[in-house]
């Protein structure tokens, strides 16, 4: 569990149970003291008001009218809602569009400037299209939901990731990539990345990947992705 989802759960388990104890908040997010005092203590810098009440029939507890007071979306959360937006609007049916670009745009405003740094990072690998009509999609999957946040980490750090592959023939095999982009043709998503063992570019489709990691200290540069014709960064879709 990632420091943000650890502290997301911490607040929920103390919200819901009223009082706890260190000891219990350990156990439920599976970490050790001293990492949930320091959350305790992250979750105070943000706004929460967490008492501490000493003794034995003591423990932690969560001031119901608290509230944080500092933007708690990480760059990979706001991503994934402007993804979302890009892929319906490049579908077609996006009703609502201004409504959505203005909700958007309040909360990138809300990010601190180190986030909204990485953000624009990660949008700049970001492309979107139109999928060809002969085009299988009759066995399309879900996506395993820990692909977000290591592509997150490989992309702005450029990390060679590693992930289990299963084909259109559901053999399975183990891959090692360098990420370059994320292709959305909805209802498709696809990461594009070059395979040093093939020496050349491969899209893989997002729903046949499972088991991301980022493989540490295997930094690789950034190559120029050539698309097809009616495919184009998001920065420049039209609002």
């Amino acid at each position: 569990m990632n420091i943000r989802l650890r502290q997301d759960a911490i607040a929920r388990y103390l919200r819901r149970n009223g009082t706890s104890t260190i000891a219990d908040l350990a156990e439920e997010v599976g970490a050790s003291r001293r990492t949930v005092l320091r959350d305790i203590g992250a979750l105070r810098d943000e706004g929460f008001v967490i008492h501490a009440e000493p003794g034995r029939g003591g423990g932690l507890q969560l001031d119901p009218q608290s509230v944080q007071t500092t933007a708690r979306l990480s760059v990979a959360e706001v991503f994934a809602l402007l993804i979302s937006v890009a892929s319906m609007r490049a579908a077609g049916n996006l009703p609502f569009s201004s409504l959505a670009d203005a909700g958007l745009a309040k909360i990138e405003k809300a990010l601190p400037s180190d986030k909204i740094r990485d953000l624009r990072r990660f949008l700049d690998c970001l492309y979107v299209g139109k999928l060809s009509p002969q085009v299988d999609i009759s066995n399309m999957g879900a996506m395993d939901p820990e692909l977000l946040p290591a592509f997150e980490t490989a992309f702005l750090q450029r990390l060679h990731l590693r992930f289990q592959y299963h084909d259109a023939k559901g053999a399975v095999t183990s891959r090692i990539v360098e990420p370059q982009a994320m292709l959305i043709l909805p209802p498709l998503w696809y990461l594009v990345a070059w395979d040093p063992a093939r020496k050349d570019f491969r899209h893989f489709r997002m729903d046949r990947i499972s088991k991301p990691e980022c493989i540490q200290d295997t930094t690789f540069r950034r190559r120029h992705v050539i698309f097809e014709d009616g495919v184009s960064p998001m920065r420049d879709l039209p609002g």
